[in-house]
């Protein structure tokens, strides 16, 4: 029983009688000619054209595909499969140094634990907002480098980032299955940025500003700036703004510090030297002395009475007078010596006339104010520059609903009083011009003997009594800049006061001048801001012990 089981499941070259029986039989009832009654049947053409079709469709897709991989793309696909291996990387180029006028290293790069070199920013003070500071490479979570170049940010870092910079290398690393470096190569090297020589004196820009700084806390002002500039190559030998930020805290990122610099009241990112304006006062007398002179409204000898005001009939009340004062009543006074004790009857008299004295009225002031550079900005080389404001008819419409012009206001901007407005960079160009003899200079930050001069329209014979009168006012012992009289140097100065605050409660103490006398090389503006009303101790002051500093320690810039 078991065999036969056995038997009958296996396969055999023979076929029994059963396993035929129904085909041979083939009974009545089954349609022949459709094979009824056959255990098999022959397949149909229909079933073998559909599955060729299928052959052919799914080879067709497979065909086109490999065409399209290995032909159309196959450059692209072999690209993405070698960077599997291959990486690239940046090949960081080394940043500019800095120098100053003297060789001495302002900025300069050291390695550190990243792959480009760290930015070292000098430790004197004082050179923070000339210098600037930069923005370094970054990388995301994967490590990759999506900013690759180091950036100035502020300063001379910023004007002359191009040059500074240079170019970043690249080349390819080939890594293998470990992830280990097998083969390095270069596709091109980095070009390290070029170095710059300033036209900056760091011993006198750290001093300048150490010893305005000291003089503004123990006075009460602010903060303050200062430029010094050669007045025949527009060359800057020192520009300084305080309170100062520390570039090298702004580079490192260092986040608390720099929080407390934008919550500082002193506002340490403001750079005073170009980006600060000032109600000059009355430094600008000596500019619309010469504007006077070139426009025949006066001889410089011609004397004018100074009773200590100048009182005008009142339009608009009938019987009222409008008084215009001067600081104090100082009798007859000519061209120099009106400069010297700073008379405002004098300046109301040039300005806007007086009596049998016809002025340059409001729109001469503001032609010779843009002569002498204001208004505009100076073209230096560090962001943020601000033009200034000349008061004009329309500007005072515009800032006060369309009111009127009166001879007040022509009178109180001829003493650099009302709207008018300055940079100490502007006002440092206006004393070079006088003290050259009539040419406005572009400041330049580099050392160089292109000064891109601009006539002013005065001749040199003309500013010679306006020059005289700066000398006066520092050799008078009625001289408003008398604190400038120091043995050693000879120097022509300015004073100017201005009084800020809605009810003039504070003060900006100017100081302007050039030296030497005889043969003018270099001219300064300081500006110390916002002490209280009646302080007495300004720019003049600190200046001097500026300059006598310089007298012991610099002697090349004193010496003729």
């Amino acid at each position: 029983m078991w065999r036969m089981l056995f038997k009958r499941d296996r396969k055999g070259g023979e076929i029994l009688p059963d396993e035929i029986f129904l085909d041979s039989s083939n009974l009545p009832e089954f349609d022949d000619e459709q094979f009824e009654g056959r255990v098999e049947r022959p397949v149909s053409n229909i079933s073998i054209f559909a599955v060729v079709g299928i052959f052919i469709i799914v080879g067709s897709i497979f065909t086109v595909r490999s065409f399209d991989l290995q032909i159309l793309r196959g450059t692209v696909f072999a690209e993405v499969s070698k960077n599997n291996r291959l990486e690239h990387s940046v090949v960081f180029s080394e940043r500019g140094v800095l120098y100053d006028r003297n060789g001495v290293e302002l900025v300069w790069n050291e390695s550190g634990e990243n792959e480009y070199s760290d930015r070292v920013y000098t430790e004197m003070k004082g050179l923070s907002h000339l210098l600037g500071f930069v923005r370094y490479p970054k990388v995301d979570t994967s490590g990759k480098w999506w900013r690759t170049d180091i950036v100035g940010v502020a300063g001379v870092e910023q004007a002359f980032n191009e040059i500074l910079a240079g170019q970043n290398g690249r080349q390819i690393v080939e890594i293998n299955a470990l992830g280990e470096v097998t083969r390095e190569q270069l596709i091109y090297p980095s070009e390290n940025g070029s170095n710059i020589t300033l036209s900056i004196d760091s011993d006198i820009q750290n001093r300048l500003y150490t010893t305005l700084k000291n003089h503004a806390e123990i006075h009460g002002f602010i903060g303050g700036a200062s430029v010094i500039m050669d007045v025949e190559t527009g060359e800057i030998i020192s520009l300084v703004s305080f309170p100062e930020y520390d570039s090298q805290v702004l580079a490192d990122g260092n986040s608390s510090v720099i929080s407390s610099y934008a919550n500082d009241e002193g506002k340490p990112f403001l750079n005073r030297a170009v980006q600060g304006a000032y109600t000059p006062g009355s430094i600008v007398k000596p500019m619309f002395a010469a504007a006077a002179l070139a426009e025949n409204i006066i001889d410089a000898n011609e004397k004018i009475l100074s009773t200590g005001s100048i009182s005008l009939p009142n339009p608009f009340v009938p019987g009222a007078f409008s008084v215009f004062l001067d600081w104090k009543a100082h009798g007859l006074v000519d061209m120099r010596r009106a400069i010297a004790v700073s008379s405002n009857v004098y300046f109301f008299t040039l300005g806007g006339g007086f009596e049998n004295h016809i002025g340059l009225g409001i729109d001469k002031i503001g032609k010779w104010s843009r002569a002498f550079g204001f208004g505009e900005k100076t073209g230096i080389l560090l962001s943020g520059e601000v033009s200034g404001t000349i008061p004009s008819p329309s500007w005072k419409a515009e800032q006060f609903d369309g009111d009127v012009w009166r001879i007040g206001d022509t009178y109180n901007t001829s003493i650099g009083q009302y709207g008018y407005q300055i940079t100490p960079i502007q006002a440092v160009r206006m004393v070079s011009a006088i003290a050259n003899g009539g040419t406005l200079l572009s400041p330049n930050l580099v050392k160089t003997e292109s000064a891109d001069p601009t006539l002013i329209g005065v001749s040199p014979d003309d500013l010679v009594a306006v020059k005289d009168g700066m000398r006066l006012a520092v050799t008078s012992e009625e001289g408003t800049a008398r604190s400038l009289n120091i043995p050693g140097i000879s120097i022509a100065g300015k004073t100017g006061t201005a009084q800020v605050g809605n009810k003039n409660q504070w003060m900006h103490s100017w100081a302007i001048g050039f030296w030497p006398y005889e043969n003018p090389q270099y001219a300064f503006a300081t500006v110390l801001e916002q002490a209280p009303d009646g302080t007495l101790a300004g720019s003049a002051p600190a200046m001097r012990s500026f300059f006598e500093w310089l007298i012991v320690n610099k002697k090349e810039y004193v010496e003729q």
